[in-house]
Parts: structure tokens; sequence; C-alpha cells
């Protein structure tokens, strides 16, 4: 039986991961660089690596720092503007809430995650949620949901995650974790044969759930 989920956020719960491409494309275009989508999905949906490494041949230490501050600083503005909850998301949640206990295991940093969710009013189904501040090491490391199964309690056999991407699908792996993955606009070309099950959207959660065997 199922006793937890642990939820990725962008890609799953809202659809973010376009405008952070276009933030950083605008600064890294800046300096040179021109980021194709192909980029940002091997760099950092796959790998989880930082896109600035495309201008740090061409940049100081200070530079870089200042060219992710901007680009921190345009996402914002970006996510005041334009955040949007994926469809079907709600519905899901209230059908889940109180079957399951269920967190949010996100990349990004908390002051992002506070814009997006201002306003998404999604949180009142999660039991905690732990952004990027709270643990060292990012997805593909386990050690984010290694902390998401500390904090919960729970055993890593009554647990599932729900990810969009290789990194998150390998860091949930690494932690021991079942995971289902539900592929976006940006990730569907990827590797998902570690994957529980592959899901067309997220309204079919909550049958899959019901349906996976004993680990």
């Amino acid at each position: 039986m199922i006793k937890g989920i642990f939820w990725d956020n962008d890609g799953i719960l809202v659809d973010t991961e376009p405008l952070y491409f276009r933030a950083t494309s605008e600064v890294l275009a800046r300096f040179g660089v021109e980021l194709t989508q192909q980029q940002f999905i091997d760099i950092s949906l796959k790998d989880g690596s930082s896109l600035f490494s495309l201008a740090a041949d061409n940049l100081t230490t200070a530079e870089l720092g200042a060219a992710r501050r901007s680009r921190d600083e345009r996402y914002s503005e970006l996510l005041r503007e334009e955040t949007r909850i994926i469809p079907g998301v709600e519905e899901t949640m209230a059908a889940l809430h109180g079957r399951v206990s269920m967190a949010i295991v996100t990349s990004s940093r908390p002051e992002h995650f506070a814009l997006i969710h201002d306003r998404s009013g999604l949180l009142k189904y999660f039991d905690f949620v732990l952004t990027r501040d709270d643990y060292v090491c990012s997805k593909p490391h386990p050690e984010p949901y290694l902390t998401a199964l500390h904090k919960s309690g729970l055993r890593p056999e009554d647990c599932r995650v729900i990810e969009d991407s290789e990194r998150g699908l390998l860091a949930a792996c690494r932690a021991g974790l079942g995971c289902l993955v539900i592929p976006g606009k940006l990730t569907r070309t990827g590797d998902f044969s570690s994957a529980e099950r592959v899901l067309a959207n997220i309204r079919e959660v909550p049958g899959a759930l019901d349906d996976l065997p004993p680990r």
C-alpha cells in the first residue's frame, strides 16, 4: 500500500520550465551565447548542470555570478506574470489528499517556489516542501529524495515519486524509490526505461498507484 508520494514541482505541478529557458537564454544572449532548446534539455533537464557553463570560458567568476543573479531576477519577473498550473493537478491533489502523505521535492530555489505558489492554492495538499536550500546536492543526486524519506519517516517501499525528467527519475532510483514519470513537452524524448510507469498526464496517477505491485 502506498503511504507517501513525493512530487516534483516544475513540469509536474506547474508549467515553469519554458519560463526558465526564456530567462536563461535572454541573459546568455548578452554574452554572445545562443541557447538552443536542445541544449537546455540536455544540460539542465537531463544532467542538472549549469547552463552558464556555455559562457564560462568568456566570463570571470564575478561576471558569472552577476549573470546568474540577472537570470534569477528575470525568472522571478516571468513567474509573477505567467505561472500556470498544469491541467488536472487540482483534481488529482484533491483525490489523493487524506489518502496518502504528500510532499513536494523540488530543485527550485525558495524565492522562486514562493512566487510560483503565491496564488496556486496547491500547498494545502502537502505535508511538507523541500526546496533547493534544504539539501546540498541537487537531482540527479539522491539526496533530495533521501531527505524527503527521512523527514516523512516512511520506508522507500511505501513511497513513490512523480517526475517529468531523466535527472529526477535517476535521483528517485538512486534513493531506492519507485518512480512514475509524466513526460512534458521538453522531456518527452527522454529515456524513462527505469520508471515503474510512464503516464500521459497527471490525471492517471491515482489509478496507476492503485495498480502498482508491492515493492
